[in-house]
């Protein structure tokens, strides 16, 4: 099955309200990527054709911001046809108004612009594995014409800017340009214009409270007439000496390889949505040049545990990628210290600062084990994950630990949240979930359960992971349950009024929903009560609307997005836990993706985002590409759709 395109007319193109909100992006297998709106407009920093990961995904760098072409046009007029906005307000020039369709097919943006009989197409791609961009103009019809195409070019982190007091280094080549020794510009009929264009800006940024102007340099421009059919063809590429050194392949022959490409990932039987799906979980699926990773979301996020142990059954096992899989987890368990994961931060530093994500490698091995058969794995991790358990139950970083009085896991250190809801404001937690929180004491009972399954496949005796997991299923469903007809959130909450937290959350879910759950297929009570307040088209509200604490927009400066990030802001991922608790109490599931799937088109084009806003219309926030999000989302399409409409 060949992945559904998404395809946009001239009213959603030419409109920069409805055109610079939805967003595409093309990944190089490496964690860099090219990034930007349907109508062309660059809104955030992050917006760029060749963004260059690192040594490690998070370390990016911003190279070429935009290709920008102009024709000429018989008779000698000149029309431009990129679309800048400006920190004095204008917007010049305004090429967005001359796009006819903007399309995004096999994962590949295609733009078409029409100036009278004129038609151009742009179409872009990857070299899959490494940092080299190619790009094809070829002219459908009205020529012959001039086509130029002017590089706007940087080199900064992807997180910064650039301005035009720093200068910037551009060598000339035979064919284009060498920038800051770094990546090189090449095509045809080069001519070295050299102009910094001062005040780029950003929409998105200020939106968002930050910085949001650069300077860019125009290294010159490449030229070519062109007749009915004829190209002219642009590449970019990073990387060492020889790479940089090496004649890049023909453009079109790498558009069209990338086209092949997106269909191997597909089977014949997959359907329209599940083939999008996959295509879409394929961007953050990465290999640094020394393992197999996953990029949390694009464009800012690198790698991180949680993420990549949540998705994981998404990412490797629902799109048919075990190998790549089992090398990933055993490359993980390898980062295990004390009995923790460690959670790689964006900083580049290795941290192991979380309580959950070594308790979602766990259940990420049972999945694969389970699905695959794979014991050979399971005989390679049973032992550190036996020491994972040992560490837990004797104590180990930032108060993690089994209570020996019931079993159950409790945690927190003063500054730090531990658990998924993670945003720290100035050294101070916003959603403080200290003390035994109902979604950790899940993964905890369910690990045990996991752990017992593995030893067991093995021939290895469980009867003490066993004991330890009904000690703590017992005192999970003496504490948790609460007179208000959800679970507790919290318990033995240290430093508080109330040593409970009665707040409806959907970290509940997990109860009822893990494999080795404590509540599975218990009463269904709490699952309607999740149901009724937090569902909504995108995900779950993280807090229900009538807590006082609750946030319904997720909007600002960032620590007025912190604020919000988990108090009543949408997460679209929880719709996993949601749908396997619904299927656990017996509830239906009838239409539940339908809004997900319908924001496949909507904000990242055939991606899913993030965030939203907890109050209707729930617009899309935070990653416009988010990978627990895509691969919640095609576990649950996947899993589910035999009771979905």
């Amino acid at each position: 099955m060949r992945p559904p395109g998404f395809t946009f007319g001239p009213q959603v193109c030419g409109s920069l309200d409805a055109g610079a909100h939805r967003e595409w992006l093309v990944t190089d297998g490496r964690g860099g990527y090219a990034m930007g709106t349907v109508s062309g407009l660059r809104t955030r920093r992050y917006h760029g054709l060749l963004v260059v990961a690192g040594d490690v995904p998070a370390r990016r760098m911003m190279a070429v911001a935009a290709l920008d072409p102009m024709l000429t046009l018989p008779g000698g007029a000149v029309v431009r046809l990129g679309t800048h906005e400006w920190a004095s307000g204008v917007i010049t020039p305004r090429g967005h108004e001359l796009l006819e369709s903007f399309e995004v097919r096999d994962g590949l943006p295609r733009w078409l612009w029409r100036v009278g009989d004129v038609v151009l197409e742009r179409e872009l791609a990857f070299r899959h594995g490494t940092s080299a961009l190619s790009v094809v103009h070829t002219l459908i019809s009205g020529g012959p014409v001039g086509l130029a195409v002017e590089p706007l070019c940087t080199w900064r982190d992807a997180h910064g800017e650039r301005h035009a007091a720093g200068g910037l280094r551009v060598d000339k080549t035979a064919d284009g340009v060498l920038v800051e020794d770094s990546y090189r510009v090449a095509g045809p009929g080069f001519e070295p214009d050299g102009e910094w264009y001062l005040g780029a800006y950003h929409r998105e940024e200020a939106v968002r409270g930050l910085n949001a102007a650069e300077d860019l340099f125009r290294v010159g421009r490449f030229t070519a007439t062109l007749d009915n059919g004829e190209t002219l063809e642009i590449h970019a590429w990073a990387g060492d000496a020889d790479m940089l050194a090496a004649s890049p392949p023909p453009a079109r022959a790498v558009v069209e390889a990338s086209h092949r490409r997106a269909k191997t990932l597909t089977q014949p039987d997959d359907d329209e949505t599940t083939a999008a799906l996959t295509l879409a979980a394929d961007a953050f699926i990465v290999n640094t040049g020394t393992a197999t990773d996953v990029v949390a979301g694009y464009p800012w996020f690198g790698a991180w545990s949680r993420d990549t142990m949540i998705s994981y059954e998404g990412l490797f096992l629902e799109t048919r990628r075990g190998g790549q899989g089992r090398e990933l987890l055993r490359a993980y368990a390898r980062t295990l210290s004390d009995g923790m994961l460690a959670n790689t931060a964006d900083t580049g530093r290795t941290e192991h600062n979380t309580a959950d994500a070594t308790l979602w490698f766990l259940h990420a091995v049972d999945r694969h084990v389970s699905t695959t058969g794979d014991t050979d794995l399971a005989d390679d991790l049973v032992d550190p994950l036996d020491e994972v358990i040992r560490r837990h139950v004797g104590g180990t970083r930032y108060g993690i630990r089994v209570d020996p009085a019931d079993g159950l896991l409790t945690q927190g250190m003063d500054g730090y949240a531990l658990t998924w809801m993670d945003a720290v404001i100035n050294g101070v937690p916003a959603t403080p979930r200290h003390g035994k929180a109902v979604d950790l004491n899940a993964l905890w009972i369910n690990g045990l359960g996991a752990l017992g399954v593995l030893r067991e496949r093995l021939g290895r005796g469980r009867e003490d992971v066993d004991a330890l997991r009904a000690k703590a299923v017992d005192s999970f469903r003496r504490r948790f349950p609460a007179d208000h007809g959800w679970l507790h959130d919290v318990v033995d909450s240290p430093g508080t009024v109330h040593t409970s937290d009665p707040a409806l959350r959907p970290n509940q879910l997990l109860a009822y929903g893990l494999p080795h759950a404590p509540l599975r297929g218990g009463e269904p009570g709490p699952v309607h009560a999740v149901a009724r307040t937090l569902l909504t088209p995108l995900g779950l509200r993280t807090l229900s609307p009538a807590d006082p604490r609750y946030r319904g927009v997720h909007r600002g400066d960032p620590a007025s997005r912190d604020r919000a990030y988990h108090q009543g802001t949408v997460w679209p991922w929880l719709v996993g836990p949601y749908a396997d608790a619904a299927a656990a109490v017996g509830m239906r599931t009838d239409g539940l993706l339908d809004g997900l799937l319908a924001h496949l088109g909507e904000w990242g084009v055939g991606s899913v985002s993030e965030t939203a806003d907890g109050d209707a219309p729930h617009a899309a926030t935070g990653c416009p590409f988010q990978a627990w999000s895509v691969a919640e989302t095609l576990r649950v399409y996947r899993r589910y759709r035999g009771s979905s409409r």
